[in-house]
């Protein structure tokens, strides 16, 4: 869900920021007001292009960001997108973008607050916002949209397609891995058998170079290790005056003020503490250097098998264990070498059966898509009806069950089809030339799977909002957002009134940001912005401000009856917003 938007030095704006709330948020104003500048920009944050030209004359650079609660189904998506692109999350779990252009064409991209790129953007969007308008949509509706669309309707499980799909793919990654490359495979035949000989005659052991090396010290320390383990000694243990002898002597003395003293008895305990704790270091230090051996000829065999391994470490691998690991790897390629037949005979049954198990699981998957899309398609097309439109509209599903075309989504390819005119033929949804039309028809679309979704929760939205600001009313669902643009082009009076209706149903499973000019739709939201126009020391600066109460009534008033108010007006624009709430 958009929560915030900023904008800084963009077109005819200095400085913005506007909090949005959950529900239909709705956008007005007066032609030219620059309504479409927050639905450009946040296209953006969405991997837009860019172009210098939206620089605010005289500054350097403009600036675009916003703040998205991500929870729910889209959470999961982008940690991933996040983690893979080594990006860290923010602290509450948003998502914050921001985009820099500057005059050149050149930018930067952040997403919270870290160094990324407009690739990441558009990897991150799908799970965040999509914008309905003439040329957003195209962009947005792309093949795994639209089979997207169609599972959210049918409620498809694809975890069985997908492990399917990713079992008989590393399958056939290893046979191609066997079959690729056989005259390369039988030149590095004696390689591979001279390294394996060589590591294996080694005989190497996992943390062998770590023990050696300690080993080795005290081999050539020997001499030094041994003294100060026998000095130590002395001082604790054997010596004149040691260390043990003064505190058996000290203990006979407070023995014998313990007779008369009782509080003495106390300190009479640590102190035979502190004898047995030295009597003990002594001991070991003692055993110690009883062990210690210096022997020239042990020393020449530790740095001879330490060389050794050094010399391997510095062929296979940095550390002892990665030498072993590349042991291994060249003894099972010598083992594919040698068994390569029967290896591959293996891995082709063993692709037989995955591919049955990703065709069986497939094709139910088809079968499910297939019963969703004739169901849909009656839905969609009853629903844009009622939108001042008369058109025809099919959902066109093929199965291309060739290997080729197998994905771990299933081997579906879905076309939405269209008339909007009669008479005339079917066509890609995405090539209706007018945008409002567009908008319309994504508008039917959308509401039809949301009203058609397996376990959609749809309590009320003024339950859901308890009548809180556009900035606190959140949910833990976070929704997607949705934005139409041009959405009321060429339509108006019950057309209109019907659009409200279907906007204000999709916004209560979703976040809806809808830019319109007529009043019937206005009514409808649950939270209203007027984008204003104003002049001011020679320059012209667009601002955005949340109408409620006197005023939302003045504004709805004003889209009703043009410039000049009539008390007509602002009571047909008050009893309009009291029907619709």
């Amino acid at each position: 869900m958009l929560v915030e938007l900023r904008l800084e030095n963009y077109a005819v704006i200095d400085n913005l920021a506007v909090e949005f709330g959950q529900g239909l948020n709705l956008l007005t104003g007066e032609t030219g007001a620059g309504k479409s500048i927050l639905i450009d920009a946040l296209a953006l944050l969405l991997g837009d292009k860019a172009s210098s030209d939206v620089i605010r004359a005289g500054a350097e650079r403009a600036v675009v960001s916003a703040v998205f609660e991500a929870e729910g189904a889209a959470e999961k998506p982008l940690e991933n997108i996040l983690q893979t692109n080594g990006l860290d999350e923010s602290e509450d779990g948003s998502v914050i973008l921001r985009r820099e252009i500057a005059a050149g064409g050149k930018g930067r991209v952040f997403v919270n607050n870290q160094p990324a790129t407009v690739a990441v953007l558009r990897l991150l969007a799908p799970h965040l916002a999509t914008i309905h308008a003439q040329n957003e949509s195209i962009l947005a509706f792309d093949g795994p949209a639209r089979l997207g669309l169609l599972d959210a309707f049918a409620g498809s499980q694809l975890e069985s397609v997908e492990a399917a799909f990713a079992a008989w793919k590393e399958i056939r990654a290893r046979i191609g891995d066997l079959e690729r490359g056989e005259q390369d495979r039988l030149r590095l035949v004696d390689l591979w058998v001279f390294q394996k000989r060589e590591i294996e005659d080694a005989r190497l052991e996992s943390g062998e170079d770590e023990r050696l090396e300690a080993e080795k010290r005290v081999l050539a320390n020997a001499e030094k290790i041994y003294n100060a383990a026998m000095n130590a000694f002395d001082l604790l243990y054997e010596g004149n005056g040691s260390t043990a002898s003064s505190l058996r002597a000290a203990q006979k003395q407070v023995e014998e003020l313990a007779r008369y003293e009782p509080k003495f008895q106390e300190a009479l305990t640590a102190l035979e503490t502190a004898r047995i704790s030295v009597e003990d270091v002594g001991a070991t230090v003692r055993d110690y250097a009883g062990g210690i051996h210096a022997s020239p000829e042990h020393l020449a065999q530790v740095e001879d098998r330490l060389a050794l391994l050094d010399r391997l470490k510095r062929k296979y691998g940095p550390s002892l264990d990665e030498v072993i690991q590349f042991g291994a790897e060249v003894a099972r390629k010598l083992s594919e070498v040698e068994n390569k037949d029967e290896i591959l005979k293996q891995l082709r049954v063993e692709l037989g059966q995955a591919a049955a198990e990703y065709l069986q699981a497939a094709r139910a998957l088809s079968k499910k898509r297939q019963d969703a899309a004739r169901r849909l398609e009656k839905l969609v097309e009853a629903e844009i009806n009622g939108l001042a439109m008369k058109v025809l509209f099919r959902i066109a599903l093929t199965s291309l069950e060739e290997n080729a075309n197998w994905t771990a989504s299933g081997v579906d390819q879905v076309v939405y089809l269209i008339s909007t005119n009669p008479g005339e033929p079917l066509r890609q949804l995405e090539h209706i030339a007018s945008g409002g039309e567009l908008s319309r028809v994504m508008l039917a679309l959308k509401a039809s799977v949301e009203a058609g979704k397996p376990s959609v929760a749809r309590a009320p939205l003024r339950q859901a909002q308890g009548g809180l600001s556009p900035a606190k009313a959140r949910s833990a669902s976070s929704p997607r957002t949705l934005v139409f643009d041009e959405i009321d082009t060429g339509i108006g009076g019950r057309a209109a009134e019907t659009v409200g209706k279907k906007l204000k149903e999709l916004a209560r499973s979703n976040q809806v940001l809808c830019v319109t000019h007529l009043p019937q739709i206005a009514t409808f939201g649950d939270h209203h912005y007027v984008i204003e126009k104003k002049e001011s020391g020679g320059r012209t600066r667009t601002s955005v401000r949340v109408v409620t109460g006197e005023e939302r009534t003045e504004e709805v008033a004003r889209m009703l009856s043009g410039a000049k108010l009539t008390e007509t007006s602002r009571k047909h624009a008050e009893q309009m917003i009291k029907a619709n709430r």
